[in-house]
């Protein structure tokens, strides 16, 4: 899964990544994407990973901005 990859390069720690990764599976629910290999999975777990860097702590909320963001 691209989440994994990339939560492990940049040392995220497990209380973190649990949250990205929720956050990752609802975005991933909201914008209809069931093969995990698909490469805009990977976009998706970068938008993730920024917003919730930026502070966002609610994986509801992040998966939301993420779905905003990249929407149509």
């Amino acid at each position: 899964m691209p989440l994994d990859r990339l939560l492990k390069t940049r040392g995220i720690g497990p209380e973190d990544s649990e949250i990205l990764k929720q956050a990752f599976n609802l975005a991933l629910e909201g914008l209809y994407l069931v093969d995990r290999n698909d490469p805009i999975c990977e976009i998706v777990a970068r938008k993730i990973i920024g917003i919730g860097l930026d502070g966002t702590r609610n994986p509801q909320e992040i998966a939301a901005l993420t779905i905003k963001q990249l929407g149509p």
